[in-house]
């Protein structure tokens, strides 16, 4: 190997996470009810095995070959029963880098062309979808709590071969948790930390 090579390989190389992460996208639907802007959320089926009963928006896991953008309308479309034709994307938000290897890619967008009420979603995957006005989210900050990240070592791991052995000091962090409550629901988790991110960036738009 030499200096050539190596510089061949990290020119035109796009940075990614360093690690093995499993990629989500999600859809941040605006829709428009009587003249007003608001955010449309799903409540999943308690069917799932995954997180059953709680608020998120439209969303899933990517497929082999499948941008971040192409699998947040496809997801958004397998739930919600839509088309395509009525979803546009205006452009991604802050993408969540989360310590359960998980990656999580939020795209802002309209669903438009039809009422919410004519929506026939997908019972398999969503019990109910409500919507909520964007203003109340402006005006409403969320209640916050931390949880603490600690390492936890396997038995056989290895201190002989680190400094301080037993005693080295490991780093901890903090994983926020946010919760909005809007007349009987409750938004919270990631769907509100990505509702929030929204909000950040339309202040910093005002100011």
């Amino acid at each position: 190997m030499d200096l050539n090579s190596i510089q061949t390989k990290i020119k035109n190389r796009k940075a990614i996470p360093e690690g093995k992460y499993t990629c989500f996208s999600v859809l941040v639907p605006i829709v428009k009810v009587k003249d007003q802007l608001q955010l449309l959320f799903e409540v999943r089926s308690e069917d799932l095995k995954t997180q059953p009963n709680e608020i998120c928006f439209p969303g899933g896991k990517l497929e082999k070959n499948e941008s971040t953008k192409q699998c947040a309308i496809r997801e958004t479309c397998e739930e919600l029963n839509i088309s395509p034709d009525h979803i546009e994307i205006m452009g991604p938000l802050d993408f969540l880098v989360l310590p359960y290897n998980l990656i999580l890619y939020p795209f802002l967008g309209t669903i438009s062309g039809m009422n919410t009420s004519d929506i026939l979603f997908n019972r398999d995957e969503v019990s109910n979808i409500f919507t909520v006005p964007i203003d109340f989210f402006i005006k409403n900050k969320p209640t916050k709590y931390y949880i603490d990240l600690n390492a936890s070592m396997p038995n056989n791991f290895p201190f002989s071969m680190i400094p301080s052995g037993k005693s080295y000091h490991w780093r901890t962090g903090e994983y926020p948790v946010l919760f909005y409550q809007y007349k009987n629901y409750v938004i919270w988790g990631l769907t509100a930390r990505i509702i929030k991110n929204f909000v950040n960036i339309m202040d910093d738009m005002e100011s």
